[in-house]
């Protein structure tokens, strides 16, 4: 036996995790470039001290409060009638998916999805000892629902996990196909991880609007993107009652502490001005589309906060290059395809410079 003594199949694998590299752009983890205002600071800082007099004591474990706040959000955004009872909040979520691996797949049990999709899902799976099964999607990146449901008739899984926008593509699911799936999956959950659902473009319809039809369905939320706290970690889900039951089964005690519950109900408080910068992040990201088209990329149609283009012969060194100047994108996806975060109008105009120059040609004027 091996010290110490790891388990076979976690052995020689590295841990996950995007390059954090001190260079002037860094636009490789979907971040939002904008950080919360003066007011939501000072909230935030009030909020916590507040939270600290009271840390020799536990954390309310069910975070009521908290989740009373995102219910009401979610009923601005495309929820229906949600009340605290419906939602879930973990830290980050990363740590919702995980806590619905441990409750609903296990040894015996199958989750699916559809590649390229979040490489987490699979690592959530092997640490819950969930079989992994994935179906693959089209040239577009969206999903056959004729290959899907023949893919679900297959393997009979207890969980589909779909990311709409979908990372690391952008790609938005269709309602038909998410609906077509909770009904063929019988008692299994689909969740629809919608990490980046509030820079959807409009017309695109959160699937917060579907779970009064499908008591199957799980939609998931993260406050780090569009809500400018990715130090915050606070994820969270809308589900039916029964689910976040289930779920509360296998939480950790006290998993939320004062300090995060505090600093999420301060955010809350001022999303509308956390939030109003969403619309600057889609208009500049629609424009990066029209940029790297009109140089000839390929492009994946986005409803994220990043964007996927390509194709490379060698990506690798594309991304390295643009590293040697001073911008960091990620290199995922298929091959061939590279990823770059939304940024201000600052970070958008050194990654363009940092791309004709890698890539050859002249700069050429900025697409309106």
């Amino acid at each position: 036996m091996t010290f110490p003594p790891l388990r076979p199949e976690l052995q020689g694998i590295e841990p996950y995790g995007a390059p954090q590299l001190d260079v002037p752009v860094q636009l490789n983890v979907n971040e939002n470039p904008y950080g919360p205002s003066a007011a939501c600071i000072a909230d935030i800082a009030a909020s916590v001290a507040r939270a600290a007099a009271t840390l020799n004591r536990y954390p309310d474990r069910e975070f009521t409060e908290l989740r009373e706040a995102l219910a009401s959000y979610l009923n601005g955004d495309g929820g229906q009638r949600l009340v605290a009872d419906q939602v879930w909040a973990a830290n980050g979520s990363n740590e919702v998916m995980l806590q619905l691996l441990q409750a609903f797949g296990g040894p015996g049990r199958t989750a699916v999805s559809f590649a390229p999709t979040y490489s987490m899902y699979p690592e959530y799976a092997r640490d819950t000892h969930t079989r992994w099964v994935t179906g693959r999607r089209e040239d577009d990146f969206g999903i056959d629902p004729v290959a899907a449901k023949e893919l679900i008739e297959e393997h009979n899984p207890h969980l589909i996990l779909l990311p709409s926008p979908n990372n690391p593509t952008g790609t938005a699911l269709p309602p038909g196909v998410v609906e077509m799936l909770c009904d063929a999956v019988g008692e299994g959950i689909v969740v629809v991880d919608e990490a980046y659902g509030e820079f959807r473009r409009s017309g695109t319809p959160s699937a917060l609007e579907m779970l009064p039809r499908h008591r199957n369905l799980v939609v998931t939320r993260t406050m780090s993107k569009a809500f400018a706290l990715a130090g915050g970690r606070l994820g969270y889900l809308a589900a039916a009652k029964e689910i976040c039951d289930a779920i509360r089964v296998v939480r950790l005690p006290y998993h939320l502490s004062a300090v995060t519950q505090a600093t999420a109900l301060a955010a809350l408080r001022h999303a509308d001005e956390l939030l109003a910068q969403v619309a600057t992040l889609r208009a500049e990201r629609d424009a990066l589309v029209e940029w790297l088209r009109a140089r000839g990329h390929r492009v994946a149609d986005s409803d994220a906060n990043f964007v996927l283009f390509g194709t490379f012969s060698d990506r690798d060194a594309v991304w390295q290059a643009l590293l040697d100047r001073g911008v960091l994108i990620r290199a995922t996806g298929p091959d061939g395809w590279l990823r770059v975060s939304v940024g201000t109008p600052a970070e958008m105009m050194a990654f363009k410079d940092a791309l004709v120059d890698v890539t050859g040609g002249d700069v050429m004027e900025e697409l309106a």
